[in-house]
């Protein structure tokens, strides 16, 4: 422990992600067990206050425990690492780029409201307004188990603030979730199959951004995934992160071979794949988020926005194991 800081520290994340699990049960147990004696009493001395108390705080209880039984689902090999997320605006210019900004803000929010971290990796600013694309770092525990659930093309549907006419436009922009590869993960990559560039980084971010090369981009020739980074000044840390990037877009690309052939069907992974539409989101004529791949619905798609998304990825988790057994409804 001495000797190795950093895997101490690791070590005791994991001590701590165990022992929050374990007396977030144990308190459930014990909830669950005061609510049903103070029913039980109410019942005898025919206070139906009392008893309509712990009733709700059992819904409250019942909702808590879907949540934990579909956190109990993050078992894979890399859903409890860190994750990144890659968004691009899809065709259409100024709409789809301002699509793309709203989707960064909003899993911005929703690491935020998880107490994960979030670093801005890479940006690309659209000419008008919002993004091209843009790459996010999020940091926390199981923010890959969670994420993995939202990569796809996301479609809005709205009035157009850019239309002097006010016309309704439809938007797409993509969002891909891959892991951080940790130390326990042995990925080799041969550089020599590899194009290295550096270019200059754009955005906010004083004089050095717009007079160096600092901006690394990986390109890996077998494969064609492209993977850049321009969060550091040096040149040096960018492409020692966007080598990291890499990894773990291969790390991806390798699990995604592996639950192609252990599912013949590969359902799971054909509904949230690259080019596949996963989510509605319409503002006008009327207000819906709807994931089109389990159902689930949303009447209050400012709030999605906002980054109330636990709701969409518990019921997707949830169809995966249990075809949709599990009620998700309403747990934000």
């Amino acid at each position: 422990m001495w000797d190795d800081p950093a895997e101490a520290q690791k070590l005791m994340r994991e001590r701590q992600f165990l022992e929050d699990s374990i007396n977030g049960l144990k308190r459930l147990e014990s909830q669950i067990s005061d609510n049903a004696e103070l029913i039980e009493m109410g019942e005898e001395e025919g206070d139906d206050e009392i008893v309509a108390e712990a009733e709700e705080a059992l819904r409250v209880l019942q909702k808590e425990a879907a949540r934990q039984q579909i956190e109990s689902l993050l078992s894979g090999e890399a859903d409890g690492n860190d994750s990144y997320l890659e968004i691009h605006s899809g065709a259409g210019g100024t709409e789809s780029q301002d699509w793309a900004n709203m989707l960064m803000r909003m899993y911005t929010r929703w690491a935020e409201r998880s107490g994960m971290k979030v670093e801005l990796l890479e940006i690309h600013d659209g000419e008008e307004a919002g993004i091209k694309s843009a790459t996010l770092l999020i940091k926390g525990t199981n923010a890959y188990g969670w994420l993995k659930t939202e990569s796809g093309v996301h479609r809005l549907v709205r009035i157009s603030p850019f239309d002097s006419n006010a016309r309704r436009h439809t938007s797409f922009s993509s969002i891909w979730v891959y892991p951080v590869v940790d130390d326990s993960i042995d990925i080799e990559v041969a550089e020599s199959e590899c194009r290295i560039d550096t270019y200059r980084a754009s955005g906010a971010g004083g004089q050095h951004v717009n007079t160096t090369d600092s901006a690394v981009r990986i390109t890996h020739e077998p494969t064609g995934i492209v993977v850049q980074c321009q969060q550091e000044r040096s040149q040096h840390k960018n492409k020692a992160k966007a080598w990291d990037m890499l990894r773990a877009r291969l790390y991806e690309l390798e699990l995604e071979k592996r639950e192609a052939a252990a599912n013949a069907e590969a359902a799971s992974k054909s509904d949230i794949g690259w080019g596949h539409q996963i989510r509605s989101y319409v503002l006008q004529p009327y207000q819906l988020v709807k994931d089109l791949r389990t159902g689930h619905e949303s009447t209050a798609p400012q709030d999605v926005l906002d980054g109330k998304l636990d709701s969409f990825m518990e019921a997707t988790l949830a169809h995966r194991a249990f075809g949709g057994e599990v009620d998700v409804q309403d747990i934000d």
